[in-house]
Formats: C-alpha cells, structure tokens, sequence
C-alpha cells in the first residue's frame, strides 16, 4: 500500500488569506499545507478519501493518473468542494466514478453539485455513481474499508481503516467501541488542530495521549492550523513514533 499525503492543513489551508503570522511568512515548504486529503494506492487500486477545495491542484501534484473511487469522511465543504474536478477522470477513463459516503454527504453532493444529476445534463458535467455506506465494512473496488465513527463536535464523521492504515480526520473525541477498531494498526494518521482547547478537533496533547494509550508503532498528524506552530519546531517535540505530516509525504506501507 502507497499513502501520498495531498494535503495536511485545516479548512482554511496554509499561509492563511491575509494572514502574517510567522507560520504563514515561513519558506518552509513542510509549512505549505492544502486542505486535508490523502490518496490511497492498494492493490491495484487508486483512491482519494475526501476532495476539497484544492483537488485539482492535489491530483496534479501528485500526477494521478487513474482514479477508481473518492470515499468520504463527510460534508463539510473543505472536504468535498472539489469534487466536479473529478469530470477529468471520467473523460480519461470513460466511465462514472463511485463515491462512498454516508447518506447524508452524499445528499450534500446532490445539492451542492445539482447539475451532475439533473434528467438534461450540461456536456461535460462530472458524471458519479453513488454508494450508501454506514458504519459497517464495505468493499471500494474489491479493497475492505473499515469504518470508525468519530465525533467532530455534533457532527458523526467517518474514518476508515484499510489493512494496517488507519487514517482519521476532524474528531474530537472515539468512543471506546470505535477506538477498538483502530487497535492494531502499524500507522495512524491522526486530526491534530492546535494546542489550545477547541471545540471540534483535537489537540496536539488530546492526540498523542490517544496514541499512546492505543499503543501505535509510527503515528502521523494532519488537519494542521497555522496555530499549532512551524513544522520543524514542533517535530522536535514529538515522540519518536509521532511526526507530523506534510503535503507531498508518501509512507509505503
């Protein structure tokens, strides 16, 4: 399994518009953060969990050339805004794209993307195939996705765990029941916000003692806000097993 990290930041990416923080100033490319997504690459399949704003810039970075499903973890727009970017693959591949999501995303697809659905489609409009799932195993593609139900505040959010990979993003809190899925796991790829107190991520100090606790062989930390401090100030702090993620990062697996 290959994992390329397209994107590490939170919603609003790093530099942030306007911002001059010293974050945001740095020329530190590990400081250049698009919004949170990742490829995934087994089995002969390619895979994207999640398609924000910046997609099309991720799938060209990385030089995507293939593309069999998208997999969600939920709604909120830094995590599907790209998604009519997908049209390219449907015009190379020449077939619909599966995406997976609960009920309720896929909903938020239909609206926010209304024109890929209607009886008189516009030529050229990205063309899906809709998959239902719940917080039951699924097959994208003949791949088994586990997923884990967090909470990002108020709102259920999935991650998935695919063989020994484990990826979650925008939680704030695993039941006991769901972090029994994540046991096991050789990598973690883990919401880590900022180091204050937040309402719906993660802290850095919330995110290693969760990692410490499920006792994870190598843990990676994403959905970074320029809050949380320079790259490689903050790698210095962390356990050996802990680093933080950074866009354009591949782990072989």
């Amino acid at each position: 399994m290959r994992i390329t990290f397209l994107g590490t930041g939170t919603s609003q990416g790093i530099p942030v518009i306007a911002c001059d923080c010293v974050v945001c100033r740095s020329s530190d490319p590990h400081d250049k953060r698009l919004r949170t997504s990742v490829w995934v690459q087994t089995q002969g399949k390619s895979f994207v969990i999640d398609t924000g704003p910046d997609f099309r810039q991720q799938m060209l970075r990385a030089n995507v050339r293939e593309l069999d499903a998208a997999v969600f973890t939920h709604q909120h727009k830094d995590h599907t805004a790209g998604l009519d970017d997908i049209r390219a693959f449907n015009h190379r591949q020449q077939s619909d794209i599966p995406l997976y999501g609960r009920q309720e995303v896929l909903n938020q697809i239909r609206s926010e993307f209304f024109y890929a659905f209607s009886e008189t489609r516009y030529p050229g409009v990205p063309h899906f195939e809709l998959h239902p799932i719940s917080n039951e195993p699924f097959e994208v593609s003949g791949v088994k996705f586990i997923p884990i139900e967090v909470m990002h505040y108020m709102l259920p959010v999935f991650g998935f765990r695919i063989g020994d990979f484990t990826y979650i993003t925008d939680a704030n809190y695993i039941s006991e029941k769901e972090q029994e899925k994540i046991k096991g796991s050789k990598v973690l790829v883990l919401d880590t916000l900022q180091k204050e107190p937040h309402i719906s991520h993660f802290t850095l100090s919330q995110a290693l003692e969760l990692i410490e606790k499920l006792d994870i062989p190598q843990a990676y930390l994403v959905h970074m806000s320029h809050r949380l401090g320079l790259h490689a100030v903050i790698n210095t702090e962390l356990p050996p097993n802990v680093s933080l993620a950074y866009d354009g990062l591949v782990l072989d697996l």
